[in-house]
């Protein structure tokens, strides 16, 4: 196959854009990314490269006739930083010149790469093949992130894009999801062949619904709805000989974006110019385009990095990345911290993951939170959820009630208390008052005056009725906690029905009391009203 599509490309004999070809060895089957090699597009050359490694090899060729050339440093550099593992060299025409001043060059830079003289093609298919038996297998079912090298239409089919898919599975009729829009596959192709599911590692040309070609270009990824995390702020791990500038471009998948650097040690806060689906562990390069070299390959180790705005904090956060590792957050759902690369190993909390250590230690501050507020807050009805999921950190409300299982703690009405709370004792001395004149006058509820002066204000009675000290059965209006059985006992000797008047001689009360108090009846269905206004006790 002749991989240069262009005419241009033909003209010149020259490679420009990325090709594509493919053939069958030994009952294998080999897809290849052709990437041109001339310096002036050695952005393209990286869009080829960058959606394959770190795992997928690297075909290297050097012609014997130019041998290492600068083009030939500067990808021999972007392989170094991408982290590509298995690569075969090939030196090209070598009927046209000796190949051992190439050979020497390659083998300074390739030690341990099988190299080979394209001349001799059962030496290169072999070597492809003995190549392909030690790639690792690939994760049929990873969530899809396939980064878009190409983007154009075919009359009667739509918008085709293409890509390596080097992890999951595409099939027909799946839907995938790119800046917030989601598509459906209506087609598939492999090598030129329809397919209804696609596996990686291969190549895939995906036929989408409802999208335009220039909705999406090179650099662009279709992937699992749902399943990425669009970030434009990540903690890297960097491998450079020198301090890198501030300004570069990040080369990742088939994309290049602008970013600002900030040195944290070993370790980097890349700033992008716009939110990329990255997780934990992907590879890239940033490149400085105005001197041609690469300057750091990069690996990324926390896509939803800390803010650095306290003093100090910029050190803190180098002191953590030195390891070349980031903790994932104490905190997150499965599905966010599935996108985010991070393993599923902490504790599970329904449908959470939790650091075992950072657990605990919210389990131990909550009855001390609760006691602090509650002593600042003696006659409040209970510590309020919000505000306890605040002192603990907590990124979510419903977490409160998991942290407090087990501690003794209620939660009821969007508060937290202790089933044990009692009144403060300016409270309760007060409510003792009131206690002692219901004794003598079980329904002569203290008048408003008299309330005030021992400082029982709505706060402080709504406490005691709280803990079933006094019985509220109008606004200002509180009797005895049992007044309401006491009560039952007077009326069901009164002649049935019977009048509120009569209630209210029976009770030895006032109608303030009797009106609310009968009503109070009527809700607990202790008595039951008739349309007459006269009551029966049930």
């Amino acid at each position: 196959m002749w991989p240069d599509r262009l005419a241009e490309e033909k003209r010149r004999g020259l490679t420009i854009e990325l090709g594509y070809a493919w053939t069958e060895i030994a009952g294998r089957t080999f897809a290849f990314v052709d990437v041109p090699g001339h310096e002036r597009f050695v952005a393209n050359m990286l869009a080829g490269i960058g959606a394959v490694a770190p795992e997928n090899p690297v075909m290297f060729v050097v012609a014997a006739t130019e041998g290492w050339m600068p083009q030939s440093e500067e990808h021999f550099a972007a392989m170094q930083a991408l982290g590509v593992r298995h690569t075969l060299v090939v030196i090209s025409k070598a009927d046209l010149a000796d190949p051992i001043i190439a050979i020497s060059q390659v083998r300074q830079r390739f030690p341990d790469a099988p190299v080979v003289l394209g001349t001799d093609l059962d030496a290169v298919r072999a070597e492809l093949v003995a190549l392909a038996e030690r790639l690792p297998a690939p994760d049929v079912d990873a969530d899809v992130r396939l980064w878009v090298d190409r983007s154009f239409t075919i009359r009667g089919a739509g918008t085709v894009v293409t890509g390596t898919l080097r992890a999951g599975t595409l099939r027909v009729g799946d839907e995938v999801e790119h800046a917030g829009r989601r598509y459906t596959v209506r087609g598939l192709e492999s090598l030129g062949c329809a397919e209804m599911s696609v596996s990686a590692v291969a190549r895939v040309a995906v036929n989408l619904r409802g999208a335009d070609h220039r909705e999406i270009s090179r650099g662009d990824a279709l992937r699992t709805p749902g399943a990425w995390l669009d970030t434009a702020e990540v903690d890297v791990s960097v491998r450079a000989s020198e301090e890198l500038p501030r300004n570069l471009m990040l080369h990742i998948g088939s994309t290049a974006v602008p970013v600002t650097v900030r040195p944290l040690g070993t370790a980097a806060r890349l700033r992008l110019a716009r939110p990329l689906p990255l997780r934990v562990g992907d590879v890239g390069l940033l490149r400085d385009p105005g001197r041609h070299r690469i300057a750091a390959g990069i690996e990324v180790l926390d896509v939803r990095p800390p803010p650095l705005r306290r003093r100090g904090a910029a050190r803190e956060r180098a002191g953590e990345l030195a390891s070349g590792r980031a903790r994932p957050p104490a905190c997150a759902r499965v599905d966010e911290m599935r996108a985010m690369g991070f393993p599923l190993d902490g504790l599970r909390v329904g449908e959470w993951v939790v650091d075992e250590r950072w657990w605990a230690q919210r389990r131990r501050e909550a009855p001390a939170a609760v006691k602090r507020w509650s002593a600042e807050h003696d006659i409040a009805a209970g510590m309020p959820l919000e505000t306890l999921r605040q002192e603990l950190e907590l990124p979510a409300v419903e977490l409160v009630a998991e942290v407090l299982d087990g501690t003794g703690l209620i939660v009821a009405d969007g508060l937290v208390r202790r089933p044990d709370a009692a009144l403060p004792p300016r409270v309760d001395d007060a409510v003792r008052t009131v206690e002692k004149w219901l004794a003598e006058e079980p329904f002569r509820a203290p008048e408003a005056d008299q309330l005030s002066e021992l400082k029982l204000g709505p706060r402080e009675l709504a406490a005691a009725v709280r803990a079933k000290r006094l019985t509220r059965i109008a606004e200002g209006v509180v009797l005895g906690a049992d007044a309401c059985d006491r009560a039952a006992e007077v009326l069901a000797t009164l002649t049935q029905p019977f009048t509120v008047a009569e209630a209210r001689r029976a009770l030895n009360t006032t109608r303030r009391v009797a009106v609310p108090l009968l009503e109070h009846l009527d809700a607990r269905g202790v008595t039951r009203r008739a349309a007459d206004g006269t009551r029966t006790v049930v």
